[in-house]
């Protein structure tokens, strides 16, 4: 279906007709799947189980919300056409990349789906600084994933079948192995220190970059690391430490981090970076908590994370302004979107009934169990979600209104209905919560 969308993407007016397609594909999709812990829908090397299921759903649903959030380009006449197409490529990269049983295989469409970012990036972005954030995506991801591919020709002399059906039964004791193998995803994911190419490509990218960017490449990482972990399982009992104490200490960093930012996008992104962290710690203590946690709060870190920078551009096509200074006072231009900020900000900081609770309790679960000192900085890290989605919120709805912004459109149909698609599924997952909690 996505190989015949491509000649209608440069037709003209198909932009709406466009985004009904992706939209039918998530739900043509959805009553596909695979609802229990088995390979399903197996052919030469595509094939998908739950985890796979699940993160494919939200790629086919972030992108069709990214269509719709960027009526503007189609507005302007600003080469909508090659964004479809752009969008289309890395849909069916994404798509490959999470359906693969091939471990070759998933590290080719997981550095394919480069390409599109950065075009997207390159193409669509805002300041002139968005050649330096595209040049700092790749480097930094290409210079981690080289030993990659090298660990896994290693791996293939050795056990002569690169499918993830068998990965669980192997095990590895070579330290190098184990580093060049997850350092690819630890990049991806970010991890504290080497984090720095996010905030810039959140920053420099159109509000679909952004979208697509927190809402699913930051999930290939953890995806690639819950199916290697299995192979390192002897090695992760002397080595997570070291991840796990990054993770806490550098999730607290960052917290601290967000608490003085000035511009919308950059909070946002580095709100990510907090939120992943403790999806890699949780993934790295190798518990059964941990496992399930890291895929709740991956899933409901991309709807929301996205939900929130969609907001975040709401205000900027209005304000043409991402500076925290000038966006002060919204909840007297636009008071409907202030409740959709309010939404969006309280799932951020994990407030019921939202997936970001699951995932997050969850997650508490697994990094005690590990070792009950990491609890000092748990209770940091929450609390400094909670403080930095207040400074979010407050600062932007509340204050007096820049005094430069004379008229305002209060919303479209089109903005509520993003939001909406954010939200709900965020929040009404939750109810049917075993798919999370089951899936190993």
């Amino acid at each position: 279906m996505m190989v015949f969308l491509i000649p209608l993407c440069f037709k003209k007016n198909m932009f709406w007709l466009m985004q009904f397609f992706f939209l039918l594909m998530s739900f043509i999709f959805m009553f596909m799947g695979s609802f229990n812990s088995i390979w399903m829908n197996i052919s030469y090397f595509l094939g998908s189980d739950l985890l796979s299921f699940g993160l494919i759903l939200l790629s086919l649903w972030i992108c069709s919300l990214m269509v719709m959030a960027s009526g503007g380009i189609y507005m302007k006449n600003n080469y909508y056409g090659l964004f479809l197409f752009l969008l289309l490529i890395l849909l069916m990269l994404l798509f490959l990349t999470f359906s693969s049983m091939n471990l070759f295989l998933f590290y080719l469409f997981f550095e394919s789906s480069l390409i599109p970012t950065l075009m997207l990036i390159l193409g669509w972005g805002y300041q002139p600084e968005r050649l330096q954030a595209g040049i700092y995506l790749l480097f930094y991801t290409l210079f981690a994933s080289l030993p990659m591919m090298i660990g896994i020709f290693y791996y293939y002399i050795k056990f002569y079948s690169l499918n993830f059906f068998f990965l669980n039964d192997l095990y590895f004791f070579n330290i190098f192995m184990y580093m060049s193998m997850i350092f690819a995803f630890l990049v991806k994911m970010p991890m504290y220190m080497v984090h720095l190419w996010l905030p810039k490509a959140h920053v420099e990218a159109p509000v679909s970059g952004s979208m697509i960017l927190a809402g699913i490449l930051l999930k290939l990482g953890g995806y690639g690391l819950l199916r290697i972990m299995g192979l390192f399982i002897s090695l992760g009992k002397f080595w997570s430490f070291l991840f796990i104490s990054i993770c806490l200490v550098g999730g607290f960093l960052i917290s601290l981090v967000c608490l003085r930012q000035t511009d919308l996008k950059i909070l946002i992104a580095y709100s990510s970076v907090a939120h992943m962290g403790l999806v890699l710690g949780g993934i790295m203590t190798l518990n059964y908590w941990g496992f399930c946690g890291s895929y709740t709060m991956m899933i409901a870190h991309g709807l929301c994370s996205s939900g929130l920078f969609c907001l975040a551009n709401i205000s900027y096509e209005r304000l043409n302004s991402r500076s925290m200074f000038m966006n002060k006072g919204l909840i007297n231009l636009m008071p409907s979107m202030s409740l959709w900020w309010f939404l969006l900000s309280s799932s951020n900081m994990a407030a019921p009934p939202s997936m970001n609770l699951l995932g997050e309790i969850s997650l508490l679960n697994s990094i005690m169990s590990w070792t009950w000192f990491s609890f000092m900085f748990l209770m940091l890290m929450s609390f400094f979600s909670a403080v930095y989605t207040l400074y979010l919120y407050s600062y932007s709805q509340h204050g007096s209104i820049y005094s430069g912004k004379y008229s305002c459109s209060s919303g479209f149909i089109r903005e509520f209905l993003l939001l909406f698609l954010h939200w709900f599924p965020l929040n009404v997952l939750i109810i049917k919560s075993s798919i999370f909690m089951l899936w190993i």
